[in-house]
């Protein structure tokens, strides 16, 4: 039994290695990536003001659609508190009946006055720099291959996982006799020791201190890059889970057509939900952040600061949300990322320590370093079977060898 699994420890480490030296690498980097963004691209952010109320997210997405007129706004995303990201869908040329190349993924605005603060063909780095940490970004989620690279390092993400509890096994000593006495050289490293040994240990007593936050990161990457076909049916499994993907799967699907709510109605509607659901469920809110129209379901998805978020820094993502009709506005879903089902509170868990927005500054250091220790188990990891696979060969040469010698001997007898 103990031999398999060394043999899977070994196949799955070689095979995962260079994926999650790339991950490890990219992933250091983007522990600190509004910090890099505001270095890199630093006219998509505006100038804060203390002399006048960021605008409401429908005038933010009236005055965004004004200034793009080929594009339809789908949404609007408080991104940072100085940033606001718009998203749109192309109209279609009349001409061709084709939609309009906009020219962009990502266009920017400024919170206080709605003007526009800069636009980019997300992770094109023909760009120039204000694209660096995108496609950083799109490297360490889908190795810059789209849905190909996402489902390999789903793939690599789904070994990784099950190889966190492979490895652990292989560090417990093979007989529960003296167990701790036995387990504890596991943890450390030992000193004056050479080459081999000092990687040796690294590789097993990081892997163990470390194991707890490896898992985590292991299992997030799975949630999301494998998320319907893997993440979600262990969850359901295990714990009261709700799917997003199958709630929006089960809502109507339509051509598009203008809703009837517009951009004002629709977060008038947003703000009245909240403050119902605020009343039924016993939590507080704060701030708008963000207001998506979904147009194939036509519903919209407004989202506040709640008292049950998690994230500490930057408003995206991990949000308090109402979904609702976008012609008469009544309630679909309420949603809170903790506090509900214990599913979906882990993965709320999952997604901000993953993504670093929880802790503050020191809990980024160690996301940072993380990704360094990562790369360098990855490291260690490939030194040591390359130096077993050398000394396996030089003790088959040897063997070989003397081989011919003995059959000479019995033959002179």
């Amino acid at each position: 039994m103990r031999g398999f699994f060394v043999f899977l420890h070994r196949w799955a480490g070689l095979a995962m290695a260079a994926f999650l030296v790339v991950v490890g690498l990219t992933g250091s980097l983007l522990a600190f990536n509004t910090e890099l963004e505001r270095v890199f691209a630093p006219r998509l952010f505006a100038t804060p003001r203390t002399d006048a109320a960021p605008l409401d997210l429908a005038a933010l997405a009236s005055r965004a659609e004004a200034q793009v007129p080929r594009g339809r706004v789908t949404s609007v995303t408080y991104a940072e508190p100085d940033q606001v990201s718009i998203s749109f869908a192309p109209r279609q040329n009349s001409q061709t009946n084709e939609p309009y190349d906009l020219g962009f993924t990502e266009f920017f605005v400024d919170p206080w006055t709605g003007a526009e603060l800069g636009r980019r063909r997300r992770a094109d780095l023909s760009e120039g720099l204000v694209n660096l940490m995108p496609f950083i970004y799109d490297l360490h989620w889908r190795l810059m291959l789209g849905g190909v690279g996402q489902l390999i390092l789903g793939i690599v993400a789904t070994i990784w996982t099950i190889d966190c509890f492979v490895a652990f096994f292989l560090t417990l000593p093979p007989t529960t006799k003296s167990f701790l006495r036995r387990w504890k050289p596991a943890w450390l490293v030992k000193r004056n020791a050479g080459f081999y040994r000092l990687n040796f240990d690294l590789h097993r007593a990081g892997g163990l201190w470390l194991w707890a936050a490896l898992f985590v990161f292991a299992w997030s990457s799975v949630m999301m890059n494998l998320r319907p076909f893997v993440y979600e049916p262990v969850m359901r499994t295990l714990f009261d889970f709700r799917s997003s993907i199958d709630l929006y799967l089960s809502l109507p699907q339509r051509a598009y057509r203008p809703p009837a709510l517009d951009w004002p109605a629709a977060q008038g509607a947003g703000e009245r939900l909240i403050a119902e659901q605020s009343a039924l469920r016993g939590f507080t809110f704060g701030n708008a952040l963000a207001l998506s129209y979904l147009e194939e379901a036509n519903a919209y998805l407004y989202e506040v600061r709640g008292s049950r978020d998690l994230f500490e820094r930057s408003p995206k993502g991990g949000a308090t949300s109402v979904m609702f009709d976008g012609d008469d506005g009544h309630l679909i879903e309420a949603s809170q990322p903790t506090g509900e089902h214990i599913g979906n509170t882990i993965e709320s868990w999952l997604y901000a320590l993953h993504m670093a927005r929880i802790f503050g500054m020191p809990y980024r250091l160690f996301v940072c370093a993380l990704g360094l220790a990562l790369t360098a188990l990855s490291a260690t990891g490939v030194y040591i079977w390359w130096k077993k696979r050398r000394a396996r060969r030089l003790h088959a040469q040897r063997d070989s060898a003397k081989a011919p010698k003995s059959v000479a001997l019995r033959s002179s007898e």
